[in-house]
Formats: C-alpha cells, sequence, structure tokens
C-alpha cells in the first residue's frame, strides 16, 4: 500500500508503513522471531517480565556499533529487575550483507551479547512498530496483561562519548516505571543508520 505526496508540484510515492507506527500510549504487538541460537522467541515467553526495552538494531551501522556495549549495560542492569532488552535486526540482508543472520551470530558472539538478537526477516516487526533508525528503542511496559508503549527513540543524548552522556533516556524511563512514576521524557529522536526495507 502507498501513497501520494505532492510536493512543489511533484508526486513523491511513499510506503504507507513509513506513516505508520506505534505512538507512546499505544499497545504494542508481541511477535515471534528467530534468535542467534536458532530458537524463536516471543514477548509471551517471558511471563515474570514487568516490561521489555526492545532496541532495533544490526551488525554494520556506526552508530549501533559505538551503542552495543551500552546495550548490553542496559540488560545487565535492568533484565534482574524485570526489563529485559530484546534486540531485533529488521535488515535487509541483501542491501547489507553485514547483516545477515550468520554474521548476527557472529557479532554477538563477539561483543558477548547477553540479551537475546533476533531476526525480523519479514520486516513486519519494525514497520507495525515505526522503526526507522539503528538503533531505536521501545520501552514496554505490562499493564494488565498488555503491552503498553511508554518511551520511543534514543538511548541516550551522545552516540559518539558514552563518557559525555548527559540524559541516558532509556534509563530515565525504566527508572521511572519501576518506581512507579510517569515518564518523564516519553520521546526523542532515534539517531542512527535508516533501516533497510526491501525495495
Amino acid at each position: 500500500m502507498k501513497k501520494l505526496l505532492l510536493l512543489a508540484g511533484i508526486f513523491f510515492t511513499v510506503s504507507a508503513f513509513a506513516q505508520s507506527g506505534y505512538k507512546v500510549g499505544d499497545q504494542a504487538r508481541d511477535f515471534n522471531l528467530k534468535n542467534i541460537d536458532g530458537k524463536n522467541i516471543s514477548l509471551a515467553d517471558y511471563s515474570s517480565a514487568k516490561g521489555f526495552i526492545v532496541v532495533f538494531t544490526c551488525n554494520h551501522c556506526p552508530f549501533a556499533k559505538k551503542y552495543e556495549d551500552r546495550i548490553n549495560a542496559l540488560n545487565k542492569k535492568y533484565k534482574k529487575q524485570g526489563y529485559p532488552v530484546i534486540a531485533i535486526n529488521a535488515n535487509d540482508s541483501t542491501q547489507e550483507p553485514e547483516d545477515s543472520y550468520l554474521n548476527m551470530q557472529v557479532r554477538a558472539k563477539e561483543k558477548g551479547f547477553t540479551f537475546p538478537y533476533l531476526l525480523d526477516g519479514t520486516q513486519e516487526i519494525a514497520k507495525t512498530y515505526g522503526a526507522t533508525r539503528t538503533p531505536h528503542v521501545y520501552i514496554l511496559q505490562k499493564q494488565n496483561g498488555v503491552l503498553i508503549v511508554k518511551y520511543i527513540g534514543a538511548i541516550d543524548d551522545n552516540t559518539d562519548d558514552a563518557t559525555a552522556v548527559k540524559q541516558k533516556y532509556a534509563e530515565l524511563a525504566v527508572d521511572a516505571l519501576l518506581a512507579g512514576k510517569e515518564v518523564a521524557i516519553t520521546s526523542t529522536k532515534a539517531i542512527g543508520c535508516t533501516i533497510k526495507f526491501k525495495h
């Protein structure tokens, strides 16, 4: 499904999914995607979780690479508190061969990922969530048996230097949820490479 936009007298074709995606407060869907260990994983598998830190990321993107250690740190800090990291690679590997399933397995081993790294081969989940960048974070909270989006955007405010970060957006959001408070900053601009959707 595509839409036509008129800009300066010229028609542009825009995929409908580019206009869609979750907003803060929406109910998020579950998924069933293949992990790097060959097993499929769903959010429903985590019956005791309070919520999730869902991160759309990949292997090749320089921005994603700069955040790998920080994503690992998020999982180590919050998994035991009920908010595990679930990483998803939705890139089309025909456009970016480095993002193939085999290379996902290699990268995860090299970096010592402590979280699931799932392949969104059909790109359905990235489109449904509205993810456009790597990395792109969605923090979900379980409420009465459903998952509610509480934060969308960047992990923090400094891609290049983890030691110079002033606002740890993802951590602030999860900390607020764990304390039973409202998230103060619910959305930020995700900075990173564009997700490579199939043509």
